[in-house]
């Protein structure tokens, strides 16, 4: 079940807000407790309880029929439970959080898995923020919602815990965000063996090209026989290396950019990458963690300009341009965000409309940036045979060189030895 027109929903709104529904049978505790026994014993059924929940509750989880811009709570936290996905009421999708249940459920019903790996857990609000975004822009996008439930098995881990930042503005108002991290795509055979990758945040139609071009390899992959599918990989990823080339050169052609953008330079040093330097790799993100990172960034680390900056901006917005139909959003996407943002979707339906178009903007952004520099380096590392056959090494190798945030710094680029932040022990508690 996904959201209806947000406008729509509103003029609703109007005529009930003081509305009460009738008591039910069961108390409020009581119907928690049922929905949690509910959840239990459809959970262990996959899919298939997913859809009899969805069946069961399809009057409480349409927004329209109760005159709300929302679901009731409780039953969008049942849900949620049931997924292991926030806003699962927007997606309708079933993941599993252990790979071993989602190789037995890829085997059985044939198809490849789609493995999320993020910081922070996927059914929590406060997740790591591209795995926000894929929640309001991916899998409530009725076209990829419909392909993901049909043709993947849905499976996500969390590889560490997403720092968290808590403003106390002193006057009981606090402001709570999450800062660095970022997330990851992969396409297994129905053995767990990696596929292929989409890293980060793409718009819509570019993720669902991605995703039709993955599941296509990982077929072909399955049906050949042991000795020839290491070859078919390599030539796989070297085709899509060259393709993204070819394309690279075609769109610096068509916009006569003689010199290249950089994604980043990475400053001279042992030290580990710091926060600002991976935050950079995903606009959309950086764009939210910024201003957080400003503020825990003391003025002499700012005179040293250890932050890499994006080099030719100004060549990477034009590129993007180029890709901006990619990361339109559909209806669904757009009700949810104005359903989370605001709570009069008539008096703010300009700046829905506002927040929308800048989001799209830097989402198509993101896009071209994590194919032309990540992805392409991904499909490198699979034609090179470097660490990409067992997921838990492919996975350590994207967090550490391309997400620059390696498991052997605890405290992911946030806190650098040299800085003097004149608080007893740095501040750490």
């Amino acid at each position: 079940m996904r959201l209806t027109n947000f406008t729509n929903a509103f003029v609703l709104i109007l005529v009930t807000l003081n509305f009460v529904p009738t008591a039910k049978a069961q108390t409020p505790v009581n119907e928690t407790s049922a929905l949690s026994q509910e959840v239990a014993v459809l959970r262990k059924q996959g899919n298939q309880g997913l859809q009899k929940f969805l069946q069961s509750h399809k009057n409480e989880l349409n927004p329209r029929s109760l005159g709300t811009v929302l679901p009731d709570a409780k039953i969008r936290a049942a849900l949620d439970e049931l997924c292991q996905q926030r806003d699962c009421y927007a997606s309708g999708l079933y993941w599993y959080t252990d790979l071993e249940a989602a190789k037995a459920a890829a085997k059985a019903s044939d198809k490849p898995i789609l493995s999320l790996h993020l910081l922070g857990r996927l059914d929590q609000d406060l997740s790591c923020a591209n795995s926000r975004f894929f929640r309001v822009a991916l899998y409530p996008n009725a076209s990829i919602s419909q392909v993901l439930q049909d043709r993947f098995i849905l499976h996500w881990q969390s590889v560490r815990p997403v720092p968290k930042v808590t403003i106390d503005f002193g006057d009981g108002r606090k402001l709570e965000r999450t800062i660095t991290g970022n997330s990851i795509h992969y396409i297994l055979d129905q053995s767990g063996r990696p596929i292929d990758a989409i890293p980060g945040l793409y718009g819509p139609k570019a993720f669902l090209r991605q995703l039709q071009q993955a599941e296509v390899a990982a077929i072909e992959y399955s049906k050949l026989p042991t000795a020839k599918r290491q070859a078919f990989l390599k030539k796989y990823h070297s085709d899509r290396l060259n393709a993204i080339q070819t394309q690279w050169r075609a769109d610096l052609s068509r916009l006569r950019i003689q010199s290249p953008p950089k994604l980043v330079d990475l400053p001279n040093t042992d030290q580990p990458p710091t926060a600002e330097v991976a935050g950079s790799l995903a606009v959309t993100k950086m764009a939210v963690e910024n201003p957080m990172l400003n503020v825990l960034r003391s003025g002499a680390e700012e005179n040293r300009n250890t932050l890499a900056e994006i080099t030719d901006q100004e060549a990477w917005n034009k590129i993007a341009q180029l890709y901006a139909n990619d990361a339109k959003l559909d209806q669904n996407s757009i009700s949810l965000i104005g359903a989370k943002k605001f709570s009069s979707a008539k008096t703010e339906a300009g700046n829905l409309q506002k927040l929308v178009n800048k989001f799209e903007t830097l989402m198509a952004l993101d896009t071209v940036r994590n194919e032309y520099m990540l992805h392409s380096q991904i499909h490198q590392w699979f034609t090179q045979d470097g660490q990409t056959s067992n997921l838990v090494e492919l996975n350590d190798k994207v967090y550490a060189q391309l997400f620059l945030t390696p498991n052997s710094d605890p405290w992911l680029g946030l806190l650098q030895g040299d800085n003097y932040s004149a608080i007893d022990n740095d501040g750490l508690r």
